[in-house]
Order: C-alpha cells, then structure tokens, then sequence
C-alpha cells in the first residue's frame, strides 16, 4: 500500500482530498506556512510533514516520535505568533500523528478554509505580497485585488458591499423606464401594498437603492440601487462599478465561424444595468428547457416542475454573488448541451457547505433584497440543493456543478442540458410532429408544445384549443409568455426592445396568441395587462 493510500485510510481522507508532502527531516519546513495560508484561503486541505519525493514516487522521512511532538509544538508556537501568520485557525483534533506500515511516524496537519470574515490568513504581519492560494497543486503569492477583495468580504459582516452609498449621484443617473418596469412588477406580485402609493424616490428607499447612515448623516443612492436601476454611464463611473459589463452569449451553432449565435451586452442599443440584463436574458435561457408552465389565479408562475424555479435561482444568484468592484464581468453562456454563469470573486463559503445546502452568506444583501420582493431568487445563496432540485425531479442525472477558478477569481455553475431535451432534437421533433399550427412563422423555428385542458391525451405533449386543435408555441412567442409573465403590463414596444424584433412581428404573434386563445387582455391598452389562458397553458403532468 502507498503512502498515500495508507494516509487516506488511517485518516479517513477522501480519495479526491488534496494534500502536499513535505519532507522534515532538517527540521520544521519554512514552506509549511505558505501551504498553510494557500489551503485557508483556497478550499482547505491536508499538509503532511515526514513524506519526500523522490523520482515521482513519496517515501517517508523517517521521522522519530520525538521529532513529530517537537514539530507539533512549534506550529502551536508559531501558530499564535502574529509575526508568523494572522490566524490561528487550527484546533488540537485538526492535528494527527500517525504510524506507517513500516512503523515511521507522520505529522499531518488538516487546514480548514477560513470563514470569510477570517480571510486573507497571510504571514507575517503585511497581507500584501504574504498572502497565498492554491492552484494545480501548488501555492501562489495573491496579487494586490485579490487580497482587497478578501479584506472586503471580511468586511461584509458589517455591511454589505452594494450598501455603500454613491457621491454625486442624483435621481438623474436612474433610468427611469426601468423603474417603471421593475414597479410594475412588484405590484403585480404586490397588488395592495401602500408601497405602490408612494413617490419613486420613496420606493426607491424602501428597497435599499437610497440610504441613510444615521451614524455619519449621509444619505445617497446605494451600489445596490445603480446597478438594478442605473443608467449604463452611471454605473460605470469610477465612483461605482467601473469594471461593470454583463454579457450573454448564446452558441447554438455547429457552424465553427459563427462565434455567437445572440449576443446580449452593453451595446449602446439599450441601457446596461442589472434589471435590465436580468428581464433579457433570462427568457433566452428558459429557451433551453423543455418544460411547459401556466399561471395561478394570482398571475404567478406555477411550473410542472421545479426546472424553472432552479434556472431563475442559478441566474439570480450570479447576480447577487457577483464581486462588482474587481476586474471582470457577469458572463452568461447558452451551448447546446449546458448553459454556463460565471462571475468575477470567490465563494464566501466552502463548496462543502454549499453543496449541503442551508448555509446563506450573500456578498450583495440589497440586490438580493431587491430580487427577493420581486419574487426571484427567493432563497438565493442557499446552496445548490434549490439549484439542483429542478434537475434531479427531472431525473436529469448530470446534477448542476459549482467550481472555482484563480488568477483571476471566478465562480463557475454549470447546468447540463440532458441530450433528450436539447433545442437540436426538439427541432427535429417538431418537423415530424403532425400537427395543426396556429403560427404563420416559418417551420424552421424552435416550438415547445403543451398540452392542454381535461381533455389531455394520455401520451401527448400537444396544446389544444377550444375546437381541440393542437398548438404550437414557437421560439419568439415563449419569449413574448416569458415576458408577460415578468410583468403582465408590458406592451408591444418593450417586448419588440426587449426580444430584438420589430413591432410588427412581435404585435402578429400577439395576435396569433390571442387568436388561439393562450392569452387574453384585461382592461383596456393603457391600464390593462395580459392574461394566460391556464385552460390552454395547463400542467401536462
């Protein structure tokens, strides 16, 4: 058995846990440290001293008793001396002494990942060009942001960081029409709130988009309130986020000179801040899951299963989780087999305990708020068991994967879209479909069809009207439900902006929605909103 096999085993390791060697023979290695900094701030791991490398294989050092209770004594030692390290970190049961088959004694050392509000764990007594993480098996000296960035989220536990407020700003830097949008919304979700009766300025601090610190007397707009509401300029200024550039990127072509097949940025054609970016992209997304939805009496999503809910979650939490003030932007990647969010920053708690589910620490606590009364992201930050629930009640195998990535730091999710529900095999599905199509479109475009009423086939995924025809939903006419579900008052204009159509195109599948009988209007253009048909848009469960 090997050395390694046989630490594994005599410390319950996991075959996947990642450890560094370190020979001690000629005393207590000065590189301990480093490893020990690198694992705090990384995702922890195991240090053992008394193993060397020699010619690609670890053979032990030999160490006597004696030699691993001294060493054992002078980490407590250093451990506590802050011109050593910053933290502590370890207990006594995080430390073991342990017996090879040949009878050698091995010091090994078990780092945690430091608590948030503990990092960065550099040495000496300066964190910049002292501190350390871990990469590919080795330890790197972070760079200057990086050790900022931690010293920020150690400070999250005082105040979040989207709470400070702005200088200069003014009304003048919100953009208004998304305001508009983003109240419609809530009041949708919130019909007779008295929030609804007051002035933008006072809902605006409601929500934590203004604020007042009582201690020092200033009040402004929050990081918070520029990024949901801001106008593109605005939250770029240095006094924000200057690094600011959300970006969504679809690459559904097997064409290897098409890069993009869509593209969704700041572009100048429409005004980059979050909500905006959010309510886009977010129907293009639900384009990849094959899975049908109608409303409840109180005009809220209810779908057939927990797919939706996931995607909305995963997607609000890159939005809230994201390092706003580093370099590097939200990216948002739709493939044909996966869809990808990643955002600048680290993890604020282990991959364990997110894995676990429960634990929530949230780096922007008033863009969550805002997500929240919107009825998004209702538990974002608690881990992946929400994210991933919508996979595994799909009996979708492949469940969603978190990783971390260095230099510079990001946090990737990536959701895998199983090959029986990909967009490329529902094209296929539906050119063989025989089936009557409400739709003047073109048959090349993308359709999901549902099933409806009582009078659903036992083994049918086909929508039926009033005379029991069946109807399909193609690609633009899901992003036009996706939209009115988002805000059931948006008009003819806001869906052509928001889809990236003309009028006329979306107003003609308007009409050919309504014609079917899948929506309906309520009231009359200006003040009235529009209706799903849940008789049409029923469950097909």
């Amino acid at each position: 058995m090997t050395i390694d096999e046989q630490i594994i085993r005599r410390t319950s390791l996991g075959e996947d846990a990642e450890i560094e060697y370190k020979s001690a023979k000629g005393g207590f290695p000065q590189s301990f440290w480093e490893s020990f900094s690198a694992f705090a701030n990384t995702d922890g791991g195991t240090i053992v001293l008394g193993v060397k490398e020699k010619g690609g294989k670890f053979i032990p050092d030999g160490l006597t008793i004696e030699q691993a209770q001294e060493y054992k004594k002078k980490f407590w030692d250093d451990s506590h001396n802050k011109t050593k390290v910053s933290v502590p970190l370890l207990v006594e049961s995080d430390i073991e002494t342990i017996t090879t088959d040949s009878g050698q004694y091995l010091l090994v050392f078990h780092i945690p990942r430091a608590p948030y509000y503990l990092r960065p764990v550099y040495l000496s007594q300066t964190p910049f060009s002292n501190t350390y993480k871990r990469r590919h098996e080795g330890d790197y000296t972070c760079n200057d942001d990086e050790v900022r960035q931690m010293f920020s989220d150690a400070n999250n536990m005082k105040r979040s960081a989207d709470s400070r407020i702005l200088r200069g700003y003014t009304f003048d830097d919100i953009d208004k029409p998304t305001l508009e949008m983003y109240r419609r919304t809530y009041r949708a979700h919130h019909e007779d709130h008295p929030w609804n009766q007051e002035s933008d300025m006072k809902f605006l601090e409601h929500i934590g988009a203004y604020r007042k610190d009582r201690a020092t007397s200033e009040e402004g707009f929050t990081v918070a309130g520029m990024l949901m509401f801001g106008k593109g300029e605005s939250i770029t200024d240095p006094e924000c986020c200057p690094y600011f550039f959300p970006d969504y990127r679809e690459r559904l072509s097997s064409d290897s000179n098409i890069r993009w097949t869509r593209r969704i940025y700041p572009d100048g054609t429409w005004e980059a801040n979050l909500y905006q970016f959010y309510t886009r992209v977010l129907p293009s997304l639900q384009q990849a899951l094959p899975v049908p939805f109608r409303l409840n009496e109180h005009l809220q999503r209810v779908d057939t299963t927990s797919a939706h809910v996931s995607l909305r979650e995963a997607l609000a939490n890159t939005c809230v989780h994201c390092a706003y003030t580093v370099l590097g932007n939200i990216a948002i990647e739709r493939h044909m087999d996966k869809i990808v969010m990643s955002n600048p920053g680290t993890m604020l708690i282990s991959r364990k305990e997110y894995a676990q589910g429960g634990s929530s620490v949230c780096r922007n606590l008033l863009l969550q708020k805002m997500f929240v009364l919107i009825g998004v992201g209702e538990k974002c930050g608690s881990g992946a068991d929400i994210i991933a629930k919508g996979w595994r009640d799909n009996g979708w195998e492949r469940l969603p994967t978190i990783r971390e990535r260095s230099q510079p730091d990001r946090v990737e999710l990536v959701l895998e879209i199983p090959a029986e529900t990909r967009i490329d095999n529902g094209l296929k599905e539906s050119n063989a479909t025989q089936a009557t199509d409400c739709n003047e479109q073109e048959a090349s475009d993308t359709t999901q069809e549902l099933t409806a009423g009582n009078n659903k086939p036992k083994e049918s995924n086909a929508a039926q009207d009033a005379d029991g025809k069946r109807i399909k939903i193609n690609a633009t006419q899901q992003k036009i439900l996706a939209l009115i579900e988002t805000d059931p008052s948006v008009t003819i204009d806001v869906m052509a902006k928001e889809i990236g159509l003309s009028s006329r195109t979306i107003e003609r599948n308007v009409k050919i929605l309504n014609q079917c009988g899948v929506i309906y209007r309520e009231g009359n253009n200006k003040t009235g909103k529009w209706i799903k048909n849940d008789d049409i848009l029923s469950s097909n469960e």
